[in-house]
Formats: structure tokens, C-alpha cells, sequence
């Protein structure tokens, strides 16, 4: 019996197994295209491995320990590298096209977040794009991005709607602040138990802070609650007692001081979250990719 032997079938191609392939044309050597793309030599020579495999036939000719390409490999690169030239081209103009977006973008977060996390980012970002207006919906109730009562929302929450496309940045910590006139007058060695305490009213019971007052200080040692953390930070500035407040709020003014370390239970997730139908809108696209670099870069959120 004769066995017959057969060329094994191409399989779909990975681009990124492509960008290697070109990266070692172009450095000349695997050492040289793993430097460049920040990966080990084993990574670069398994990719290669792997697009070999795909298209089922050899690309380079790896005699005498040196790899240069066989015509296959060449013909490969010829057409890669004309290909590689227009997506250039393209993301170019897509780069300007982003540049140069206008019209009217509306952005929903709580006041909290807007104080103390995206202000920044929202005023880069009207830099960069001018032709730009940010409507900026300060509101503590969830807006419905369904009904277009916003374009993204801006939330700290664990269980995000899952109807809604979303983006996580990182997490907002909680620690016990009080101020240091506050501290002064009933005396720094006094137990948490013993301070009074300014607490989330009802509207906010259900964030983990408020459930952490409920289990942890004493009914008669909560003397104030307020229906904004914003305004928890003020009463705290003022001497009314201490609260959980969020640390990027807190930790910037320096009359307050933080009494323990936060406790990874409170951390709240931050999401940016858009509509499915708006996915394709530039504004809400380039804008929402905007706040996720910005706010995934910064050192307040943990990750």
C-alpha cells in the first residue's frame, strides 16, 4: 500500500502572527524584532512558527543559524508591506477625521465623580477637540442612555446594567476621614466607635459605606446625614464629625486626615458606559475612549 502525502491546508491567519513576520523582515533578526516589539526571542519564534503553519509553507530558511527569506517569505513581505503602507494611510485620516469632530456630546456622572475624578480629563478633552461641546449632566440618579437622556454615563458601580456597553478604568477607595480642628478637640487616641459620625442619608444606603456605619459605629454617634458625598466632605472639612469618604475627595485637602487605610470591601468599580446603538457615533467613540486612557492613567483609581 502507497501513502499518499498530502500538503497540509492553509489555516486563518493571526495579524498579529503578520506584524512579527514584518517586524523581523524589517530588523533582520528575531533578537531584533523582540526588542522592538517588547517580547521575548521565544514569543517572536513561536509567532513565526505559527504563520508558517497557517499559510503551509516555509518563510524563511534558517541555515547556517541565520533567517533569510525563502520566495514565499518575500512575496509575503512584498504585499504585506503595501498593505502595512495604506492601513498607515488610513489611520491617518481617521486620526484627522477624529480631529476635527464637532457638534454636541452629553456626559451623565454623579457630582462626586465630576469633582473629584473627571473635570480634568472633560477639560483635555475640549482642548483637543474644540469643535466639541460637553454637556455635563450632573445628576446622582442613574439617566437613561436607553431613552437618550445621555450619551455616556460616567458610574460607580459593582453590578453595571448589562445592556449597556462598558468600560472599567478602576476602582474608587473608601477610608475614615476627620479633620484635624476635629481631632484636636475630642483627642486623637479616641477609638472610631467613639467620634461622631456624619452618614450617607437613605437615598445613598445602598452604597457600602452606608452599610459599613450600619455594622460598625454605634446609632447615637451619627449626628449628621447628607444625601451627597460632595457635601459629607464639606461637613467633614467644617468639624461636624468624621465619614467614609472617597479618598480621591479627601485626600487632596489637607485640613483632613485619614484615620485607617481604605478596606478593599468598599472599593467601588468606576465604568463609562454608552448605549449599543451609539457605538458607531465619533463623538461618543472618540470621546469615551478619551476617559478611559485618562482615567485608566490615573494614580487615584486602583487597580
Amino acid at each position: 500500500m502507497h501513502t499518499v502525502s498530502r500538503r497540509p491546508r492553509p489555516t486563518s491567519v493571526d495579524w498579529g502572527d503578520l506584524q512579527t513576520f514584518l517586524v523581523v523582515c524589517d530588523a533582520g533578526s528575531i533578537s531584533g524584532a523582540a526588542a522592538r516589539l517588547s517580547v521575548n526571542h521565544s514569543t517572536v519564534l513561536r509567532r513565526i512558527a505559527a504563520l508558517e503553519r497557517a499559510v503551509a509553507t516555509r518563510l524563511f530558511d534558517r541555515s547556517s543559524g541565520s533567517y533569510r527569506l525563502t520566495p514565499a517569505g518575500e512575496e509575503l513581505a512584498g504585499g504585506l508591506a503595501g498593505m502595512a503602507r495604506r492601513i498607515e494611510a488610513s489611520s491617518r485620516h481617521v486620526e484627522r477625521r477624529d480631529d476635527e469632530l464637532s457638534g454636541e456630546v452629553r456626559l451623565t456622572t454623579t457630582d462626586t465623580l465630576a469633582h473629584g475624578l473627571l473635570m480634568p480629563a472633560i477639560d483635555a478633552f475640549c482642548t483637543r477637540h474644540p469643535g466639541v461641546r460637553v454637556q455635563l449632566i450632573i445628576n446622582n440618579h442613574f439617566l437613561s442612555l436607553t431613552r437618550r437622556e445621555a450619551d455616556i454615563a460616567v458610574r460607580g458601580s459593582n453590578s453595571p446594567p448589562e445592556t449597556l456597553l462598558g468600560r472599567h478604568p478602576g476602582d474608587i477607595q473608601t477610608a475614615p476621614y476627620a479633620s484635624r480642628a476635629y481631632l484636636a478637640s475630642v483627642g486623637r487616641r479616641r477609638k472610631l466607635t467613639e467620634l461622631s459620625w456624619i452618614a450617607p442619608d437613605d437615598s445613598l444606603a445602598h452604597l457600602a459605606q452606608a452599610r459599613w456605619l450600619l455594622r460598625t459605629i454605634p446609632p447615637a454617634q451619627i449626628v449628621m446625614s447628607i444625601d451627597s458625598l460632595v457635601g459629607m466632605v464639606h461637613a467633614v472639612e467644617h468639624g461636624v464629625g468624621a465619614a467614609m469618604l472617597l479618598c480621591p475627595l479627601a485626600d487632596v485637602r489637607k485640613e483632613l486626615v485619614r484615620l485607617a487605610e481604605p478596606d478593599p470591601a468598599l472599593d467601588t468599580q468606576i465604568w463609562i458606559l454608552t448605549h449599543p446603538d451609539l457605538r458607531h457615533d465619533a463623538r461618543v467613540r472618540v470621546f469615551s475612549q478619551f476617559l478611559f486612557e485618562r482615567l485608566g492613567d490615573d494614580p487615584r483609581l486602583s487597580r
